[in-house]
């Protein structure tokens, strides 16, 4: 994905209630959110799919429908400027991996571009729904790397940007379920990475 300045917020709630964000953004940072969950659903195979996540109420399989659906939203965003609110069905062929891959693809071809975005009935800036997408993007990514075995941790250098991110815009109490929970404590030792799922609510799987 080429990035220039700005890019988005789709399926996260939260942010400044303007959709601006005070923050300097990455162009590249929901980019390489996206590399990171592609790098996590390598590890998924097929007996896979019923296991548990720290997503309380999904299985593995119910995640990617979630992450594909969520990357499809991110790709309208960028190319039409406006986001639909209804999930694509699922070709009967296409594999929930396979889906996500696919939607990933897709939306690292487009470039992002200046302004502004229609999310149902708000406006956002492009570049705020790009973060709040890269956040979202990277904490499935390392869901599924727990469900899947692999307990791949989100990169360092991007869990740093993120965890920047995340107070501004992180969805609130009330817009948090099923995709976020309350946040909890980390852990004295807790890098960056681990602070971030933990601010959203996220414990590793045992």
């Amino acid at each position: 994905m080429h990035a220039g300045t700005n890019a988005h917020q789709s399926v996260p709630g939260g942010g400044p209630p303007s959709g601006d964000c005070p923050v300097p953004l990455d162009g590249r940072l929901l980019e390489r959110a996206i590399y990171f969950a592609l790098t996590a659903v390598q590890g998924v195979t097929p007996d896979m799919l019923g296991r548990g996540t720290p997503c309380e109420s999904w299985n593995l399989e119910m995640l990617l429908l979630h992450l594909r659906d969520s990357l499809a939203a991110l790709y309208d965003g960028v190319c039409l400027g406006r986001v639909a609110m209804n999930p694509e069905p699922l070709v009967p062929e296409e594999d929930p991996v396979s889906a996500v891959r696919v939607r990933a693809v897709r939306l690292l071809r487009k470039s992002l571009s200046p302004g502004r975005v229609e999310i149902g009935d708000r406006g956002m800036d492009r570049g705020v729904m790009a973060a709040a997408g890269a956040i979202e993007v990277a904490v499935h990514g390392w869901d599924i790397a727990q469900a899947s075995g692999s307990r791949s941790p989100i990169p360092p250098a991007l869990a740093d940007e993120l965890l920047a991110l995340a107070p501004l815009l992180a969805p609130g109490p009330q817009e948090r379920w099923p995709l976020f929970a309350d946040p909890v404590e980390p852990g004295v030792d807790a890098g960056s990475g681990d602070r971030l799922v933990a601010l959203l609510g996220r414990r590793p799987l045992s």
